[in-house]
């Protein structure tokens, strides 16, 4: 066993009876103890031992000694998300934010030290993102808030005065198009689905638009039979491998929470979902019978033959296959979600319990995304009001009651449905042809009003009524 020393406080690397090769390394303090941390890794040989060494060394280094003056962007990035963030991020954002570090902060500011990113660079870098990379607003506003947090921090620690990010004006996120079936898609789909195994979900999911991740992660104990209830309690994702020196190479199948409070819900069955996901159970109780001891009930409600989970890319192999066997166009396995809550408010569902029903964090958001279905909703209710505005045809011609009233130098007509103006004229001939002329003036700005019967007239012993033609 042979053993290669380092200097006071460096690491070291032995190797071990088993021919592997050992790097011990001292990082920080164990709080147990009050000592000196010592850390192990192992490699296959000695030259991975010694590059192993170098970067775990450098991974402590970077993270012990924080020199505002000095310290690299990148590097507070990298301390930033393992030190205040790995045990507080789902595995998914996580990995989310070490591929925004990594894949592009890193390479666009590989030396730039943390004090000189400046408000005005990062707006240069977001817009060349956007026009040279093609890249999506979403995906830069999710990069943005990343690095807005992480420099959040920085403030906090004094590691610099201002977060840069505050001033930086992100592009417009402009509302992505989303994909959802006809009402005859639907049903084609749905008759199809009844020629698979798996056609079940493909109903469940149109009848209750829970995500891909989440029916995954169903398992028979969510069912609630006596109160006809799905809750949503968990996902199956395949997520990127985090170890010791961050994300890798290899994937693992992640069965968590949902990343958000409001994707933790419950969703009413309708019965014939709750006798379809029965008649699935036999199915289940048969595969058990054939598989014999291969068979391992997992406890989930999506299964393969031997009673395992099946993962996303798996099922949407499944999925495709009922969809190509449907005859239909190419939907993502998403379009049935969003296909769900098209139907509902179609139906009329209220756009609150749509966003509780859909885990949406506001009801604003589910109106934001659905707003081609509520604009040709909104034109059926506003027929509605069509009754309020379908005025009665005018009639070409109208008699008007004109009481007349004997003056000293000839009379005083008063049309009594134009109370705004009366006419004295010196014979009853030309009093008519004023109050004609004037009336049809009238009657070009306003809407005419419907005649007074003349016998509900009340006139004076001297007056006397006349009708005039418009």
């Amino acid at each position: 066993m042979s053993k290669t020393k380092r200097g006071h406080n460096e690491g070291s690397i032995r190797e071990r009876s088993d021919g592997r090769f050992e790097v011990r390394v001292t990082a920080g303090i164990d709080f147990k103890t009050g000592k000196a941390k010592r850390i192990s890794h192992y490699a296959k040989t000695k030259a991975e031992a010694v590059k192993l060494l170098h970067e775990v060394e450098y991974n402590i280094h970077i993270n012990e000694m924080v020199d505002p003056t000095s310290t690299k962007l990148i590097d507070w990035l990298r301390i930033w998300l393992e030190v205040y963030m790995r045990n507080s991020l789902k595995q998914s954002t996580y990995t989310s934010y070490a591929g925004y570090i990594n894949n592009h902060f890193a390479p666009a500011f590989p030396m730039l030290k943390l004090k000189d990113l400046t408000s005005k660079l990062l707006q240069e870098f977001y817009n060349y993102k956007l026009t040279e990379e093609g890249l999506s607003p979403k995906t830069i506003a999710n990069m943005h808030r990343c690095l807005h947090k992480a420099l959040k921090q920085a403030v906090l620690e004094h590691h610099i005065s201002f977060n840069p990010c505050d001033a930086v004006n992100l592009p417009r996120n402009e509302k992505p198009q989303i994909e959802i079936l006809t009402r005859e898609e639907q049903e084609r789909l749905m008759y199809t689905s009844y020629k698979f195994r798996y056609g079940v979900f493909i109903r469940l999911t149109l009848a209750t638009g829970i995500r891909l991740g989440e029916l995954l992660g169903l398992r028979w104990e969510d069912i609630d039979t006596r109160k006809s209830m799905l809750n949503i309690r968990r996902t199956l994702n395949r997520l990127p491998k985090i170890d010791y020196n961050g994300i890798g190479n290899s994937t693992e199948i992640v069965i968590q929470e949902p990343k958000t409070k409001n994707s933790i819900r419950s969703i009413p069955l309708m019965q014939v979902i709750i006798n379809e996901l029965q008649q699935w159970r036999n199915v289940q109780f048969s595969d058990s019978r054939t598989a014999g001891a291969a068979y391992n009930d997992s406890g989930f409600i999506v299964t393969n033959p031997l009673g395992g989970y099946i993962e996303p890319r798996t099922f949407a192999d499944y999925y495709n296959k009922i969809l190509e066997a449907s005859g239909l166009g190419h939907y993502t396995f998403h379009a049935l979600r969003h296909t769900f809550a098209t139907r509902a408010t179609e139906q009329g569902m209220d756009a609150k319990t749509i966003s509780t029903l859909l885990g949406h964090y506001s009801v604003s958001f589910t109106l934001d995304t659905y707003t081609h279905v509520l604009d040709s909703q909104k034109h059926e209710e506003m027929k509605l009001m069509e009754d309020l505005f379908s005025m009665p045809t005018v009639p070409q011609h109208q008699s008007y009651p004109v009481v007349v009233t004997p003056a000293p130098n000839g009379f005083i007509l008063n049309p009594v449905d134009f109370e705004d103006f009366t006419i004295e004229a010196e014979n009853i001939q030309n009093g008519i042809s004023c109050i004609q002329s004037a009336i049809a003036q009238k009657l070009t700005t306003v809407y005419p009003p419907s005649p007074t019967p003349a016998n509900e007239l009340v006139v004076n012993p001297n007056e006397f009524v006349i009708m005039i033609n418009i």
